[in-house]
Formats: structure tokens, sequence, C-alpha cells
């Protein structure tokens, strides 16, 4: 492109014939060699489930096994009763790799040569940003309802107390708010202490829990009282630090990928929230091809990748849910 000129009158040298070597190549344009950064959505995935048998994938179509302990009966005991025997047995659980993302793109060989950046580092490092963002995304979608019924989600959950409120699509999401709720609202804190008793009346480890919320729900945690640091028991305020870190014995995790509005199969504007354990969700995925070669049909470099996956709820009594809108 042509340097700007002043406005108004341009005097050109030389009988008034404007200067022409830009537009014929004799001063090129410059290209940084630097790029703009590329910002990803945060994943979740690892952290919130059991990733134990990635290890045992080969190809898609694969079969993990999962072998589970079982339950010994505990029985009344009178003096001379002949005892009653158990043959415990546990159960099998079939994890199917049956699902699989890909990429495919091609360098040709002129842009190849003309490029100062190694293109094709840059285009496997950002396909392997897009892979997990897309799995995430997948995931997050499939675990909606997986959490037990009634007892894990709805309006009248808890196992043992059967009144917690988590929410209830269309007809009754929690309305969260910062601190002091209104009638209808409730304070983001009370709804994170729900799930918490959730899991409780199920006597699920308080050791390794995890909570992943969107960010605007999160917002509201630093803006609850739990912003001052005598509270939250850290030595620095959340506000000050950005940091949530643990609440009611949950790691937090925020998350754009979760599940919301129309496309997830709820309200517009609504949200899911999921609260658990990573022993109630099963996650294993292999990238089993990555592979660059030559193209049969043009001069250029073919880059592909291959990632198989597999993931199921496997103990929907360690998966809490909850259905929430901005208050």
């Amino acid at each position: 492109m042509a340097f700007p000129v002043a406005s108004g009158v341009t005097l050109y040298p030389n009988g008034g014939v404007p200067n022409t070597l830009a537009a014929t190549g004799f001063i090129p344009e410059i290209w940084s060699g630097k790029l703009i950064e590329k910002f990803y959505a945060s994943t979740v995935l690892a952290a919130i489930s059991n990733t134990d048998y990635s290890g045992e994938i080969k190809n898609q179509g694969d079969k993990v096994r999962i072998r589970t302990k079982p339950t010994i009966t505990i029985s009344d005991y009178s003096a001379d009763m002949a005892l009653a025997l158990q043959r415990p047995s546990g159960n099998v659980i079939d994890l199917l790799i049956d699902k699989g993302k890909y990429f495919n793109t091609i360098l040709d060989d002129v842009m190849d040569v003309q490029s100062d950046l190694n293109l094709l580092t840059m285009w496997s490092d950002d396909a392997a940003e897009q892979m997990k963002i897309t799995i995430d995304t997948a995931v997050l979608l499939s675990m909606k309802d997986q959490a037990t019924a009634v007892q894990n989600r709805g309006a009248t959950a808890g196992k043992i107390s059967v009144n917690i409120n988590l929410g209830v699509t269309s007809t009754g999401p929690l309305a969260l708010v910062a601190r002091s709720p209104t009638a209808g609202k409730v304070e983001v804190v009370d709804a994170i202490l729900r799930l918490g008793q959730t899991l409780d009346e199920q006597n699920i480890p308080e050791t390794g829990r995890w909570l992943v919320l969107p960010t605007w729900a999160a917002t509201l945690i630093k803006m609850s009282e739990l912003r001052e640091a005598y509270l939250s028991g850290d030595a620095t305020s959340i506000l000050r630090n950005g940091r949530i870190g643990m609440v009611d014995r949950f790691t937090i995790y925020t998350s754009n990928l979760l599940p919301a509005g129309t496309a997830a199969g709820l309200v517009a504007g609504e949200y899911l929230m999921y609260a658990g354990h990573a022993h109630g969700l099963t996650f294993a995925s292999q990238m089993t091809k990555m592979e660059t070669m030559r193209s049969e049909q043009t001069f250029g470099t073919i880059m592909r990748g291959l990632q198989v996956f597999g993931h199921k709820v496997v103990d929907g009594t360690a998966l809490a849910q909850a259905v929430i809108v901005p208050g």
C-alpha cells in the first residue's frame, strides 16, 4: 500500500509525474515476523475426569472393560445360626472408544518457500488447541442429565433430605446473585453449598471434588462475601488475585464451553453447572494418527491428525447438576 500523502494539492517533481516505485514493487511491503497472539477457550476435561485408561487405546472402535468393586452384604448374626454364604461379583462397565475427530491441511510448496514462518508447526499447534476445545464441548454436553435422576438434579434433589433445589430448566432455574438475594433469587455460594450437600448425601469423598461453572457465575463468587480474605481463608482477597481456589471442598473451574441455551436443549439464557468427583466420569483419548505426506494431486505437503476418544458417566451418584441463570 502507498504511503499516505498530505491533504490538499500535492506537487510532484519532474513535470507532475508521481513516484511509482511502490506500485512497481521496488518498495516492497514489509510483513511482521510476529503473529498476533491467539487465545483459546479454557478446557477442563482432564481435571474433572478419570483418565486412567487412555494408554490402553489403539484405534477407534476399541473397547475398554472397567471392573468395579462388588458390594458386600452385611447380615445379622445370632448364636448357633447357619451362616449364609455370599459370592461377591463385581460389575463390568464397557467404555467404547467410538468417537473421533480429525483435521486435514495442505501446505503448497510455493507458499512454503515464500513464507518466512514455519506454517506447518503453527498449524499443528492451533489444531491441538482446537481439538481440545471441540472434544471438551462435546463431552460437557453429553454429561447433561447424566447425574442420578431426582437425587442429584432437579428441584427435589438429595438422597436423604429430598428438598435440595438445584433448578429445573424452563420452569425454575436458579437465578444466581452475588449476595443479599431477594425473593426468587439464590446467592451463588448457597448454590455451591447445595451441590456439596447433594454429594455429601451420596457419601462421595470430599477429597478430589470439583465444580465447573460459567465465567459469569465465577464473577459472582468474586463479588460475594468470599471476596473478604478473612472469610475465604486466603492470604489475599480473591477480588485482588482473581483466583477462586476452593469453596466448600470444591476446586473451582470456569469454562465457556458448558452447555447453554437452546443449542443444549435448555431455554435461552440458561446454563448448566456441574459438580462431582473424578470417579464419576471416565474419559479416554488417544491421538492415534499424526502424519505428513506428499499430495498426489498437487505440489504440497499434507498434514493430518486423528484423535479417537470415548467417555462415560460411570457413576451418576458422583455427579450433580444445577440449572442456573444470571439473577
